[in-house]
């Protein structure tokens, strides 16, 4: 944008035969709504849902908040745009068509899970009022993987929700699930004094139990072998 001028006659002293010194140019990144939705996404790491205003935001990159409603509408086309951006899908490295249908959706519902779990503010965000095109885009590939692996059409969107919400849970249980070592070892303690009343968890050490991925990827072999074709 080119400055305007004043009118007004320069104050600086002119020596002839010189010429005058002009400032340098500051090389600041030019706003952009790619470079406005990486820095939300680093405020929202760092601060989360409610540390993200646009006058942070527009600290943080250094303009004016006026400046950013050039390329976003409003703090909500920030998060849908921010969530979308975090939930990006590219396939595993190399990918083949193959028939294993079943590893495809793993990998899907993991690498989405991870993604969550890189963003823990993403859960809470989800589902938003427009879906972004990354989400729609990884929804449409788990539905065809499902739909090609011989799930029924009048299943399908069950389904498709049932690993949604098992994905949901997994993600927030997890990063909400803060205890300590220490924590866990106390609680297990205490339900081993009260092994009369919960024989079964106390015996299987629930509470000890922190092998998250594991469990992340039984419980979900489980639900994939209810949609596994009957032969």
């Amino acid at each position: 944008m080119t400055a305007k001028r004043s009118g007004a006659p320069s104050k600086r002293p002119q020596r002839t035969g010189v010429s005058p010194r002009v400032p340098e140019a500051r090389s600041e990144p030019s706003l952009s709504r790619e470079r406005i939705v990486a820095t939300a996404v680093e405020l929202l790491d760092a601060q989360g849902i409610d540390g993200l205003t646009m006058r942070r935001l527009a600290d943080r990159l250094g303009s004016g908040v006026m400046s950013l409603y050039w390329h976003v509408d409003n703090k909500e086309d920030v998060f849908d745009l921010a969530l979308d951006s975090v939930l990006e899908y590219r396939g595993p490295p190399q990918m083949v068509e193959s028939r294993d249908w079943r590893g495809k959706v793993v990998h899907m519902l993991e690498d989405w899970r991870a993604g969550m779990l890189r963003h823990p503010w993403s859960a809470s965000l989800l589902p938003r009022r427009a879906l972004g095109p990354n989400i729609l885009s990884r929804l449409e590939l788990l539905s065809r993987t499902l739909s090609g692996a011989g799930v029924a059409d009048a299943d399908l969107n069950a389904a498709i929700w049932s690993l949604w919400n098992y994905v949901m849970g997994a993600t927030i249980t997890r990063a909400s699930f803060g205890l300590s070592d220490e924590d866990r070892a106390a609680a297990q303690q205490r339900l081993t004094r009260l092994s009369e009343h919960y024989p079964t968890i106390e015996r299987s050490r629930l509470l000890l139990d922190n092998d998250w991925d594991g469990a992340f990827r039984k419980g979900l072999n489980f639900l994939l072998d209810g949609l596994a074709p009957r032969q």
